[in-house]
Order: C-alpha cells, then sequence, then structure tokens
C-alpha cells in the first residue's frame, strides 16, 4: 500500500500527553508537478485554501520565515501565525507549524507530502497531509481530530478542485 508506506516514512509526529493527530489522503487527476507548484506556496496558501482570505509574508520563502493568515469568518478565528518548518522541492515534503493568533489550534503542526501516482492511465498524484495538535480544554480527542479533518478535507478538495481545472485547461500557473 503505497499510502501506508508514505506515512510511515514522511507523517512521523511527536504525540505528547493531551496531544491527538491524523493523516488524511486525497487523491487528485493532475501531475504532481502542478499540485506541488500550489502546495508548496507559503506565502499563497490562499490560492487553494478557501478559509483563508489574507496572507502576509514576513522574510523570504525559506525554513523559518512566518506568515500572517486571515481567516474569513465562520470559522472561531480570525488570525493565525505560521512558520514554515520544511520545504523539500525534491521529496515534494510541506510542513508548518501555528506560532501565534487568535485559535484554539495550539502547538499545531502539519506536514504535507505529494506523490506520483497513475489515475484512469493518466499522471496524478497522491496527496498526505497528517497534523498533530493539542486537545482544547473542554473538548474532546475525538472532537478535536474531527474538526480537524474537517478542515483539512476542505483544503485538500479545493486543492483537487484547482489542481484539476488547471490540468485540464492546461494551465500551469
Amino acid at each position: 500500500m503505497m499510502e501506508a508506506q508514505c506515512i510511515a516514512r514522511h507523517h512521523k509526529h511527536e504525540v505528547g500527553r493531551d496531544q491527538c493527530s491524523s493523516s488524511l489522503i486525497k487523491h487528485i487527476k493532475a501531475p504532481v508537478d502542478l499540485v506541488w507548484s500550489l502546495v508548496r506556496r507559503f506565502d499563497q496558501p490562499q490560492k487553494y485554501k478557501p478559509f483563508v482570505s489574507r496572507c502576509i509574508m514576513r522574510g523570504d520563502l525559506k525554513v523559518g520565515s512566518l506568515r500572517e493568515v486571515n481567516v474569513r469568518s465562520g470559522l472561531p478565528a480570525t488570525t493565525s501565525t505560521e512558520r514554515l518548518e520544511l520545504l523539500d522541492d525534491e521529496e515534494h515534503i510541506f510542513g508548518i507549524r501555528i506560532v501565534g493568533g487568535d485559535h484554539r489550534l495550539m502547538n499545531y503542526s502539519s506536514i504535507i507530502t505529494v506523490h506520483p501516482e497513475v489515475i484512469d492511465g493518466r499522471p496524478g498524484t497522491l496527496v498526505i497531509e497528517s497534523f498533530v495538535v493539542d486537545i482544547p480544554d473542554g473538548n474532546t480527542e475525538d472532537e478535536t481530530v474531527y474538526f480537524v479533518e474537517a478542515l483539512i478535507n476542505c483544503n485538500l478538495k479545493s486543492l483537487a478542485d484547482v489542481c484539476e481545472r488547471m490540468a485540464h485547461s492546461g494551465s500551469a500557473n
């Protein structure tokens, strides 16, 4: 199983007491280079993340850089400060950590990997996103996992929609 091997290799999180973790998978009918071109853009998450209204970068696009993200209304947050932890263009690995903001996702970090695959005889991409986060006071592990997985699934569906539309139209930007 390719998914299990990729998760075991790239998605190891130290899960502490009062934390939870999960991994989600999305198959996208678009070439890996196109998908990676969006995922790697730490400075422009709004290109595929529907809950991000604005992103302001601090510093260059490199590990250690910070971004201030404004979140659309409807979520229990308005801002998030995030640090780029990992950006590997050869292995297609992207990692972030939330370091501030007005939300309840304390000690949140995630890893996204993209892997080439064949879907219906055409170039496709396997995307895996995993996370670890503190369980907020007053919430259960199940509630926390459910909430974070819902956000990630929405982002992954949007990523697939954007990439598949770009692949279908022949656009690479």
